[in-house]
């Protein structure tokens, strides 16, 4: 919440209206999947055919869209497309419930499958839909924790995102369409030095430059993107066609502006 906390109110209404029309958009889809036995049978057993990984790569991807919404103001967008099939939405809304309700009311779970459906829709009509007329924190609030609990979901179940100092990073390579869309740059002053091979770069020869304004070789630079998404002086991160690149990069991007607004504060 406080990377929130520094958007301008502008910004903030507009990622207060995204956010609601997601929301809504995802439980009138649940309340439609619990609603309907035929519908709920289907997308039950198209969770049980999934994998351990499959699932996990599920709940990653509707994370990656939930993040993408909370940095567009402030982060390139993904290059992977944050869309998915209604039927693998089906799945990972039911899956999350699951979850959800396995932790706060297992008992739900303990009766027969035939059960479940009745059982998780008593359970559902408790929830209230989002209107346009809540308040920012009413909306946003929920929204951002619903994203820390499948940072730590996706976490629990072996991948590593990074959540904070103590948790390995993915190294990934950068987007074929980030590194394309590389500017160069004419080098006016000489005298800088290209951190990755230590040799100084010309005055008035054509080199890459980062989104973060450091210069390198091209010949360094792209073997370097082509294994990390990462620059090498600062370490920020280029988009990249890896899932769970992309949900640490993203991630990595509110946890900036959250520093930066605490120690600003």
């Amino acid at each position: 919440m406080a990377a929130l906390s520094t958007l301008s109110p502008t910004t903030v209404s507009n990622l207060t209206h995204s956010i609601i029309s997601a929301t809504n958009h995802r439980t009138h889809r649940l309340a439609l999947l619990l609603s309907s036995p035929t519908l709920f049978s289907l997308t039950l057993h198209h969770l049980h055919t999934l994998s351990l990984h499959q699932k996990t790569l599920l709940i990653a991807r509707h994370l990656l869209s939930s993040l993408h919404t909370l940095t567009r103001h402030a982060a390139m967008p993904p290059p992977l497309s944050t869309s998915m099939r209604q039927r693998d939405l089906d799945a990972v809304l039911l899956l999350l419930l699951f979850c959800e309700t396995h932790n706060h009311n297992p008992e739900l779970l303990e009766d027969s499958f035939s059960e479940w459906r009745v059982n998780l829709r008593r359970a559902f009509r408790d929830f209230g839909l989002p209107s346009i007329g809540e308040c920012n924190g009413t909306i946003l609030i929920p929204y951002v924790e619903t994203v820390v609990r499948c940072m730590g979901l996706v976490g629990s179940m072996g991948c590593c995102v990074g959540r904070g100092n103590n948790k390995e990073e993915v190294e990934v390579a950068a987007a074929a369409a980030a590194v394309v869309a590389l500017p160069a740059v004419e080098v006016a002053v000489g005298g800088k030095e290209c951190v990755i091979c230590k040799e100084e770069m010309r005055v008035g020869r054509d080199v890459c430059e980062l989104p973060c304004q450091h210069l390198f070789h091209w010949m360094c630079i792209l073997p370097w993107l082509g294994k990390r998404n990462t620059c090498p002086c600062c370490r920020l991160r280029l988009p990249s066609d890896d899932v769970f690149g992309e949900i640490q990069r993203l991630w990595g991007v509110l946890v900036k502006i959250g520093e930066k607004e605490y120690r600003s504060g």
